[in-house]
This record gives C-alpha cells, sequence and structure tokens, in this order.
C-alpha cells in the first residue's frame, strides 16, 4: 500500500495574492501568494523562504538558491534546470509538470514531496534525506542518489535508466513499475528491493549469474 504524502496547504490558489519579483535577497521571505509567467536570471541568494506559495510557469535560469526553504508549495510548469538548491529544505511541496534538467539538490532534505509528470533527468540528491517522496510518471534518467537516506521513496511509472543509487539502502523501495536497462547500485544495498520479473536480469548481472 503506498505511503500517504501530506500535500500542500494551499486550499484555493485563486485566492493567493499575486506577487511581482525582480530579485531575491538572501534570507527573504514570502507567503500567500502567486507568483506566475516570470523569468528569474542571475539570481544568487541563500536562505530564501516560501510558506504558502504557488508557483506557476515561472523559469529560473542561471542561478544559485542554496538553502532554499519550501513549505506548502506547488510548482506547475516551471523551469528550474540547472539551479543550485543545495541544502534546501523542502516540505509539503508538489512538482507537477516541471522540468528540472540537472537540478543541483546535493545534501536537501525532502519530507511530504511529490513529483509528477516532470523531466529530472541527470538531478542531484547526492547526501539527501529524502522522506515520504512520490515520483511518478517522471523521466529521472541519470539522476543521482548516492549515499542519500530513503525512507517511504517511491518510483511510480518512472524513466530511471543509469540512475546512480550507489550508497542507499533500497529496502521496500519499489522500482517494479519503472522503466531501466541498468541502474548504479551497491549489491549489499538490494536485499528488500522490489522490482518487477522482467527486470531481474539487468540485477543477477551484478550478482555474477547468468540467465539462460
Amino acid at each position: 500500500m503506498k505511503d500517504k504524502i501530506d500535500l500542500p496547504k494551499i486550499s484555493d490558489p485563486a485566492l493567493l495574492a499575486p506577487q511581482q519579483i525582480d530579485l531575491l535577497e538572501t534570507k527573504e521571505e514570502y507567503s500567500n501568494c502567486l507568483i506566475s509567467d516570470v523569468q528569474l536570471e542571475y539570481q544568487e541568494a541563500d536562505k530564501v523562504s516560501f510558506d504558502k506559495v504557488f508557483f506557476k510557469n515561472v523559469i529560473i535560469s542561471n542561478s544559485s538558491l542554496r538553502g532554499i526553504e519550501l513549505t506548502d508549495v506547488i510548482f506547475e510548469n516551471c523551469d528550474l534546470s540547472n539551479v543550485n538548491f543545495s541544502e534546501a529544505f523542502v516540505h509539503r511541496t508538489e512538482f507537477r509538470q516541471c522540468k528540472m534538467i540537472g537540478t543541483d539538490f546535493t545534501r536537501a532534505r525532502f519530507q511530504n514531496v511529490r513529483v509528477t509528470g516532470s523531466i529530472c533527468d541527470f538531478a542531484s540528491f547526492r547526501f539527501g534525506n529524502l522522506k515520504l517522496i512520490s515520483f511518478e510518471q517522471s523521466s529521472l534518467v541519470s539522476s543521482d542518489y548516492y549515499q542519500s537516506i530513503f525512507q517511504k521513496v517511491s518510483f511510480e511509472e518512472c524513466k530511471i535508466d543509469q540512475a546512480i543509487m550507489a550508497g542507499v539502502r533500497l529496502k521496500d523501495t519499489d522500482l517494479s513499475s519503472c522503466e531501466f536497462t541498468g541502474l548504479l547500485v551497491d549489491i549489499e544495498d538490494l536485499p528488500g528491493c522490489i522490482i518487477s520479473a522482467d527486470q531481474a536480469a539487468s540485477f543477477a548481472g551484478l550478482l555474477g549469474l547468468v540467465i539462460k
């Protein structure tokens, strides 16, 4: 049974006040607002905080937002590719139909996060703490979870080919509905990982088995 994720506590996005942003500054706080149809370039700020914020059709490029704090936030149809979100705190947040190609979430903490219909190829979650995360119908090709902590992380109908999961204990992680021809994992972390019969051949090679 899939673990229940607490969704962002935004009752009605239409009631949020529109907010215009040109420049983000360190430790700036935003709450109860709608940020839409804007392109933010060359932003560099630490520990910017967003609480009950809806991002729609927003592009953030060439930016570093280390330690960003996201609580009760929704990103819809946003492009966050190659942004530095390292050491982020992400809680009760949804990413819907977003592009996060090469986005850096190194050492980030995630709890109650849902990613749906998004492209996250080459995204980095290295050394992260991921608890109650659901990746659904998303592309995560060559995404990197090296030495991250997984607690109730699910992948549902995702493309995870060549994802790096070395140093990640995969007990109870269900990959059975995902597409991949190969993953980078450590053999000792595989016990309890849930895979399909068709995927077993990929893992058999790691164990030195030959399937006839």
